[in-house]
């Protein structure tokens, strides 16, 4: 991280460096000095807001965005210019902006980045807004003022949201990350980071997707899939509008099986299924809730009851968010009833494995079918077989 620099020049050179040619001025060329003195601006923008210095940050131009960012417990906060272009009497800057929530993230969360920049009548310059870039999601401070609620376990930072609802998010957190180290185990980093914005259109900013995508869905997790240690903390981020119509024990299964997400995320790749990784996260949320399948699957239960049991797994294009609701609650209550079968008829441990032998494969193909045999000492068919054998027992 750069620290704070003044930025010298004078009027002379501020036009010089905004000329619409390249050709230098004397020295270096324009572009690559107008690049030094943009980064320059953000450098001082950078350790303002790191030393928690509001008029430092006001000095480098547009203060609006220092409030939204004041309460975040930042470690690292830094921009990196990857483009220029003339824009009037301005320069438009794209930057990285890299990040880190102390405490939370090893790595740096990366953030695309677009700036304008303009320079005052005494050729200081300054930056005039500031905007996630083309194709890059909104960061929560983009939205508001980030309140912000530590537990024992996670950090909780909301948008639009009483201080009440965020601790009550962080007691729940409190409760699933023992619940899911108990599971899983303890290699993991055992605290999670939860998003709260104000709205499910506000969700669907932090995502980048449109709204559709997320209705009626209460949370979603954001990671690395197959992230190692140096991996950045994944973020839960909650649809406050469907989170909102969930009863006490609705909410404590959601964030288990968000948190779920979290702990297997260096064990989940390309090559795990949906209906293994939502299923296990789901079979961790319900695990010691008492929940019956009748009460947990109830779309299922009615297609096993109508006769419409289902002939295969679940594919990954039956989760779709968008698409159909019903299909989409029976795919995750079929790779629920799943992972449920293995834990009974095997043993929670054979389970644990099963999801690590599966997401130790490259590629899709074969990884199932390699851990039902080295691990359940069965085959695909057979699997299904018994899995729809089991739907029937368990729903009819």
């Amino acid at each position: 991280m750069a620290g704070r620099r003044r930025v010298l020049g004078s009027s002379a050179t501020a036009v010089c460096l905004l000329l619409a040619s390249l050709t230098a001025c004397g020295g270096p060329s324009a572009d690559d000095t107008a690049r030094d003195r943009v980064q320059q601006v953000l450098d001082q923008r950078a350790a303002a807001l790191l030393h928690h210095d509001p008029a430092a940050y006001a000095a480098t131009g547009d203060r609006a965005p220092y409030p939204n960012l004041a309460a975040v417990p930042f470690a690292d906060w830094s921009y990196r210019v990857t483009g220029l272009r003339r824009t009037g009497a301005g320069i438009t800057a794209e930057a990285d902006l890299r990040y880190r929530v102390s405490g939370y993230d090893r790595a740096p969360v990366t953030a695309g980045r677009t700036l304008t920049l303009s320079t005052t009548a005494g050729g200081a310059w300054y930056v005039a807004s500031e905007r996630p870039a083309r194709g890059s999601a909104q960061q929560l401070w983009d939205q508001g003022p980030v309140s912000v609620v530590r537990g024992r376990s996670g950090i909780v930072l909301g948008v639009g949201q009483s201080g009440a609802s965020l601790r009550a998010v962080a007691d729940l957190a409190d409760r699933a990350v023992p619940a899911v180290s108990d599971a899983w185990g303890t290699d993991w980093s055992r605290h999670v980071v939860v998003e709260i914005p104000r709205s499910l259109p506000n969700m669907a900013a932090l995502l980048g997707s449109p709204v559709g995508d997320y209705r009626g869905i209460a949370a979603v997790t954001t990671g690395e899939a197959g992230g190692g240690r140096q991996a950045p903390a994944d973020r839960i981020i909650v649809n406050p509008d469907a989170y909102g119509t969930l009863g006490p024990l609705g909410r404590q299964v959601v964030l288990t099986h968000e948190t779920t997400h979290v702990a297997t995320r260096a064990h989940t790749d390309a090559a795990t299924p949906l209906w293994l990784s939502e299923g296990y996260a789901d079979w961790i949320g319900y695990r010691g809730t008492g929940r019956t399948p009748a009460q947990a699957a109830p779309e299922l239960q009615q297609a096993v009851a109508a006769g419409k049991t289902p002939t295969a797994l679940p594919s990954d294009k039956d989760f779709g968010f968008a698409g159909d609701a019903a299909l989409l609650a029976r795919s995750y209550e079929g790779g629920w009833m799943a992972c449920r079968m293995i834990a009974a008829h095997w043993d929670e441990k054979r389970l644990d494995a099963f999801y690590r032998t599966v997401g130790a494969h490259e590629r899709r193909a074969g990884a199932v079918e390699d851990a039902l045999r080295t691990v359940l000492g069965t085959t695909l068919e057979r699997f299904t077989a018994q899995w729809r054998s089991y739907l029937s027992g368990q729903l009819r």
